[in-house]
């Protein structure tokens, strides 16, 4: 292996810095939103109530409706994660990409009992809505499908960005920034979460990926990202 480059090296090091920065905004955001959810600062739950009740898509809504706004936030399963995530961890492994393949776990398996985790610590009750949160029993801080969400779009930019043109990185980011609004509305449409519940959830899932791809080495140009070169 050739030693790297010091231009390199100082080039790979500023190139970690924004996701340092990411991870910690995201870490404050999380942190500052379950304390203002747990003690109700004003004017938090009074924005929370109205922005639920203008979106919730009613009680007795249509059974289109209702299959509509189910396979719109679908996305945001773990379920989901699974049938993307699997066959390129199948795809990595044949090409012995361990390092690859083990943040793309990591950061897949783990946000789902991480946002479990700050669930029950935050214990918030979700919309009380008839055919909306009062049908769940899970707590809903943080909004597990819009972390999931999230997670499953910053594994992929993450992993395709170098492989990919810069029009492609533009035109996927915007595609991966419109499927993360989209179910994180739903969630809201459906009645099952309150708006920050989805921002918390929108934060948590951004932070913990950009943390694991950070810890493994999988930015551009660091041992577990991908490159043309990928055998």
């Amino acid at each position: 292996m050739h030693p790297a480059h010091p231009g390199q090296t100082r080039s790979r090091a500023t190139s970690v810095v924004p996701a340092w920065l990411a991870v910690a905004g995201s870490a404050v955001v999380v942190a500052l939103l379950a304390w203002a959810v747990t003690t109700g600062v004003a004017p938090l739950p009074d924005v929370d109530r109205e922005v639920a009740t203008a979106l919730y898509a009613g009680d007795g809504r249509s059974r289109w409706t209702e299959v509509l706004l189910q396979v719109a936030t679908a996305p945001g399963l773990s379920a989901s994660r699974a049938v993307v995530l699997l066959p390129v961890l199948a795809w990595l492994l044949l090409r012995r990409a361990w390092w690859t393949a083990a943040w793309v776990f990591v950061a897949a398996a783990g946000v789902g009992p991480l946002t479990t985790l700050l669930k029950d610590a935050v214990g918030r009750l979700r919309p009380q809505f008839t055919e909306g949160g009062a049908g769940y029993t899970s707590f809903g801080f943080p909004s597990g499908h819009s972390s999931g969400i999230v997670t499953l779009v910053t594994i992929v930019l993450v992993l395709a960005w170098p492989l990919l043109a810069p029009p492609a990185r533009r035109t996927w980011l915007a595609l991966g920034v419109a499927l993360v609004l989209l179910v994180g509305l739903t969630r809201m449409w459906l009645g099952v979460h309150y708006l920050t519940d989805v921002l918390g959830g929108w934060a948590l899932g951004l932070g913990w990926t950009l943390l694991v791809a950070l810890v493994f080495g999988a930015l551009p140009g660091h041992r577990a990202a991908l490159s043309r070169r990928t055998p």
